[in-house]
């Protein structure tokens, strides 16, 4: 369906299963592959066990030693590892068909090995989810009783249990996905996903931070950049009643006090929501590499053949200026950088930079890109390096 269609009909509304989404589709990685990159120190890995027979759940967190797999159950566990679409450029890749999204709103690709019986029981997530079926075949069970009469399900959470699982869990819905099947499910639907047999399941999920996390970074934001000379202030006070109470007068005037560290300023407000969703549940830290070459080299480099490609790590978005004749601004993992538009568009769009796209920059947005190379969000890849 068009994306039109899909966003203003199902988006945060109403599960929608999409039967072939994918046509033909073959995992571009096996499970012997996740299991080798929850073995390494910088993957977040978990591995949930279920004793079916006495009802009671083990959560273990990786990095895990490779000796072990070979010595796992036959059935009832789930190895899950986050962020894959970091570490594996076909995983990655699979993101392309999202565009119809907001690339700051497109958190990671969550790849989970389940053995048969596997899952992580029913539970709810409090943001958009496409489920991509990419090997064997998981019984997904979801409960949609809010879109389809308003009654909402009951979410208390078992206290037995390290996992958020629910308490209760009353399916209306029970599919069979098999490879290239996608499941989308938005935000608050609990759900229930079963391994019928050996099976990998890609998780796209979105960020979505809580209001009480935009509060907490907005309130740092505006502390941290606050003037000491802004203060409570009572010019107008007059003798009171009681010396010991807090009147209405004292409390409009603590409101004051609060409203002056109001962002009313749109580009500074989007400023700091820039900075802060490029960061927002990062995978890791982008750090300088040691690349001594000077820019004159890597120009001559990109000239002839040469491409520059991001970090994996590194988060970017952009937006336009407020007023008139200012400067557009790229976000780049918490940092900002006035570009103009063109420059900041080409910039936050391109995972790949060749020699003729950085040429189509502007002198500033060569300057710029330069400086995030020196900062290690792009590597230099020669014409005749080996992928």
């Amino acid at each position: 369906m068009p994306a039109a269609q899909f966003l203003r009909d199902y988006w945060q509304k109403r599960p929608l299963l999409i039967r072939n989404a994918y046509p033909g589709f073959v995992s571009p990685i096996q499970p012997e592959d996740l299991a080798g990159l929850a073995c390494e120190e910088a993957a977040l890995s978990r591995i949930v066990v279920h004793d079916r027979a006495n009802d009671r759940w083990t959560l273990r967190h990786g990095p895990f030693d490779e000796a072990e797999f070979p010595g796992m159950p036959h059935q009832d566990w789930t190895l899950l590892v986050q962020d894959v679409d970091k570490w594996d450029v076909d995983i990655a890749a699979l993101l392309e068909p999202f565009d119809f999204l907001p690339r700051w709103r497109i958190d990671d690709v969550m790849v989970s090995f389940a053995a048969p019986g596997g899952s992580v029981g029913a539970h709810v997530d409090q943001y958009d989810v496409f489920l991509l079926q990419a090997h064997g075949h998981r019984r997904w069970q979801i409960d949609a009783g809010l879109s389809l009469n308003g009654v909402a399900p009951p979410l208390d959470f078992r206290n037995d249990v390290e996992l958020k699982q629910l308490r209760e869990f009353t399916p209306t819905h029970d599919w069979v996905l098999g490879p290239g099947d996608m499941l989308y499910l938005p935000p608050g639907v609990p759900h229930n996903g079963v391994a019928e047999d050996a099976c990998l399941t890609f998780s796209v999920g979105m960020r979505a931070p809580s209001a009480a996390e935009l509060l907490g970074d907005f309130v740092d934001t505006l502390a941290s950049d606050a003037d000491e000379a802004l203060r409570y202030r009572d010019p107008d006070l007059s003798p009171p009643a009681d010396a010991s109470e807090i009147d209405t007068a004292a409390m409009n005037r603590a409101v004051e006090a609060l409203n002056m560290l109001r962002m009313n300023d749109p580009d500074r407000l989007g400023d700091w929501f820039g900075r802060f969703i490029t960061v927002y549940r990062a995978a890791g830290e982008v750090q300088a590499g040691d690349d001594a070459r000077s820019r004159i080299e890597i120009e001559w480099d990109l000239q002839h053949g040469a491409a520059l490609h991001r970090h994996p790590w590194s988060r970017m978005a952009w937006r336009r200026a407020h007023r008139s004749g200012e400067a557009a601004r790229l976000y780049v993992s918490g940092q900002d950088h006035p570009l103009p538009a063109a420059d900041a568009q080409r910039i936050a769009n391109a995972v790949v930079f060749d020699g003729p796209a950085y040429a189509a920059l502007s002198e500033t947005g060569r300057d710029c890109l330069y400086a995030l190379l020196q900062a290690g969000h792009y590597r230099l890849a020669l014409a005749d390096e080996e992928e």
